[in-house]
Order: C-alpha cells, then structure tokens, then sequence
C-alpha cells in the first residue's frame, strides 16, 4: 500500500509538476542569461583555476570536487542503465536536455549561495538555500523545512539507494543469495560508514577521496574503449536515441514508463541542478566574485551528465545487448562490459560501484552538518551528532535489503520536495543573480579581474562577506 502512495506521488511530479518547473526555469534562466552554457564556457574554465587571496581558504576547484564528488556516484552507473532499460535509448537524449537546461538553474543557485554566504569566527565561509531563503526572504520555516527536506533526500533517501546499488553490483556472483545477501552486505557497509561517520575512518576518506577522481578517469577511458571495440554500433544508437526521445506517442501513452519521464528523473538525480544540493559547496569557495562560483558549478552539472552518464550510456548501447526491465540497473552495466571486455568488465563495475557508492554515503552524510547547524542556530553537541550518525548508519543496512523501484520512488519524491522549494525561490531571487552577472561582464569588458562589491548592484542589505 505504501509503495503504491509513493509511486503515486513520484509518477504525479515527474509526470506533471517537476517537469514544468525543471524545464520551465532551466529554459527562463538560460534566454535571461543569454545561454551561459556555450557565452561563458571559457570564463567558467578559467574561474575553475583561480587561486583564492588565502592560501587556507576552499578554492573554486575545491567546491568544485565537492559538488562533483556528491553528483558523482552510483547514479551515473545504475541510474542510467534503469532509465534505459524501462525508459528506451531515448531516456539519454532527455538526460542530456535536463543537463544543458538544468546548468543555467545550476549557475543562478550556486551565485545566490556566493552572495548570501556567511563567515564563522575562523574566517570560513558557508551557505546554501537555507541562508540565502532567510537572509532575502526572511522566512525561517522555509528555509528550516528545505533543510529537513534534504536531510531526508541525502542521509536517508540517497544513501538507501546508494546502499541498494551497491549491494547489486555483486547478484552476478555465484555466491549471491537474494534473501540473505544483501543483508549481509548491508551489515558490513553500515558498520564501515558508521566507523567512518563517528570519526575512526579518516584514512579510508582520505583513500578513497582520492582513487574516485581517479576511478572517475579510468570509467571514462574503459567506455572509450568498449565504444572503439564496439564502434560499429554507434550510427544505429545515436539514431535509436533521437528517434525514440521524440516517439511522443509512446511518451503521452504511457507516460510513466517513457523516455521522456525516465530521462528527467535520472538526469536530475545524478546531476541535482536546481534542486538546492551544490549551492552548500558553492558557498564555501573563496572567489572574487559570486559569478565565478555560479560559472564553475555550472561545469559540474556538464562533467556529471554530458561526461560520465553519457560514458555509461554509449559502452552499455554499444554493446549489443539489448536492455530488458529485468536487467535493469547495474546487470545491465556488467553483461554490456562483459559482452566487451570478458570478466575484467563486470569485476571493474564491481570496484567502481564499491567506490562511487561508499564516498556518496560519506558525502551525504556531512552535506547534513551545515543543514544541521542552521536549524540548530549553533554547532549541534557531539551526542547528538553521534546519534544522527549511528541512525545514518542503520539506515545504510536497512536499504541493502529494500525492493528497488520503492527506493527510486522515494528517492525521486524525496528529492522532487527540495525542487519544488528552491526553485521558486531561485526565481524570485534572479534579479539579484542577473545584476550581478551584469556586473561579473561589465567587469571583464574593461579587462579587469571581476571584483564584487554588494553596492555595486544596488543592494542595501548588510552582507557577510561582500561590503
């Protein structure tokens, strides 16, 4: 019964709701800003490589890994493929639209996060929704019902889906048993992370920090490659995708399961542009000016989509094996690098999986911190954050055993409320974003390095971080 409410819900918002909002806002802000996505693809790269003032601040590529490292995950493996499987080849042209789209959403929330960040006592800078909600709106409730809102969609929706996913990469083993495997995974991921959550595990972060950039690399080269090996298949997928994202008779006659539907789901999933996540990271980076942080959480929502999903997509599509609802998620990855690579290709999935899944737990678990300290007015007390944590923990085992499709609903749903809140928001704050965007190319015009000055813009209210 509570499945079927949940499904209910999640087909309402994605069929109705979220895709009006999505594409709504995503196109206004792209014609507003006159399509930064091709003008300022350039001053994005260059922002990625800006060095702050303070040698000890977050740079601009720093909150970048950040964001990225939290889009980056399980979703762009497993999502794809199930989008694929119920959704057909066209799902990965509809990714693609949310993508390109999404990042002009992505570049207006990230600035707002810049302009309305706040400073603690050691000089450190922090934000999101929440701040930039109660510092131009003045409504706490709001801004304390998003952060309770994503607390929901990251330590408990995300990471029971994370757990699911990564507990699936191994059905394709011989020693995998349905109704006792996954428990058993899910008991030994849930005692990791909460290791790692209550402070015992910093090598383990630090590890795997940094072999998922590396990770990331490697997953890109090898789809390269099943792609070369496979290249004779290409022709007929690119003409399979466009041909079945614009069947509009298959997407209004059976909307739910449609390209169209399952590509705005997955692609907002694995990218999150505009539903208020990467603008906590935004915030933290030391910039000249808040555009240049917009500018470069724009390039994640490119690196996570039109890079990584499309690596899935092209070495799966490419591999002659045709995708089936059964086969969905990460089966499908593994008989596709199978078909291709023999089994190094299932056994490379497996170790990505591991990887991507288990910083995306640990990841989501200290996005909630920041949220945590805003409802809280203050730095909650360790016995608090120690119970959280150990609940974030459970939570982990819990999701290894759940039936998939009620963990994508929830996720979705979960997720849909973060969008259905910051979206709005962002819209009445753009004026805000637009001026300062003026202000960033009257600046590079005169050939100077944009410097912000809240005043410059005509804002009157005090700033933390901008006089």
């Amino acid at each position: 019964m509570l499945s079927m409410v949940i499904d209910s819900i999640s087909s309402f918002m994605y069929s109705k709701l979220l895709i009006i909002m999505l594409i709504g806002a995503g196109g206004y802000f792209t014609i507003r800003t006159r399509f930064p996505q091709v003008r300022l693809f350039r001053s994005a790269c260059k922002a990625v490589m800006e060095k702050p003032d303070d040698k000890e601040a977050v740079s601009s590529f720093q909150a970048l890994m950040v964001s990225t490292a939290s889009r980056v995950g399980t979703g762009n493996i497993v999502g794809v493929s199930s989008a694929i499987c119920i959704g057909g080849f066209g799902s990965v042209f509809w990714m693609w639209v949310i993508a390109i789209i999404g990042s002009a959403s992505a570049f207006v929330e990230s600035t707002l996060a810049q302009i309305y960040k706040k400073k603690d006592e050691d000089g450190n800078c922090y934000g999101g929704p929440a701040y930039y909600i109660e510092a131009a709106l003045h409504c706490r409730p709001l801004a304390i019902a998003f952060c309770i809102s994503m607390i929901a969609t990251y330590a408990f929706g995300f990471n029971m889906l994370a757990s699911y996913n990564l507990q699936s990469t191994f059905a394709g083993f011989s020693f995998y048993h349905a109704d006792v495997t996954p428990w058993i995974i899910g008991g030994i991921l849930a005692v990791i992370t909460g290791w790692c959550l209550l402070g015992g595990g910093s090598r383990i972060v630090k590890v795997t920090s940094t072999l998922v950039p590396v990770m990331g690399v490697a997953y890109i080269v090898v789809a390269l490659i099943v792609v070369i090996l496979n290249i004779g298949y290409i022709p007929t997928v690119f003409a399979t995708i466009f041909k079945e994202a614009f069947d509009f008779k298959a997407i209004f006659g059976a909307f739910a399961g449609s390209a169209m539907m399952q590509g705005i789901r997955r692609g907002l999933y694995s990218n999150e542009a505009g539903i208020g996540s990467a603008p906590n990271a935004a915030a933290s980076a030391n910039v000249s000016h808040p555009v240049k942080q917009g500018l470069v959480q724009m390039l994640s929502v490119f690196i996570d989509t039109l890079l990584l999903c499309t690596a899935t997509a092209m070495m799966c599509m490419s591999s002659g094996i045709e995708p089936t609802e059964a086969l969905q998620g990460a089966p499908w990855v593994q008989a596709a690098l199978h078909e291709s690579l023999g089994a190094f290709g299932p056994a490379f999935i497996t170790v990505s999986m591991i990887l991507f899944a288990f910083t995306t737990l640990l990841g989501n678990c200290f996005y909630c911190d920041n949220l945590l300290t805003y409802i809280h007015k203050k730095k909650p007390g360790k016995t608090f954050m120690a119970g959280f944590r150990i609940v974030c923990a459970v939570v982990v085992f819990v999701g290894a055993g759940m039936e998939m499709s009620m963990l994508w609903n929830i996720s979705d749903v979960l997720m849909g409320v973060m969008a259905i809140i910051n979206i709005p928001v962002i819209l009445i704050l753009s004026n805000t974003a637009m001026k300062a965007l003026k202000d960033y190319e009257r600046q590079l015009k005169m050939g100077v390095n944009p410097v912000f000055k809240s005043a410059d813009i005509g804002m009157k209210q005090e700033l933390d971080c901008w006089k």
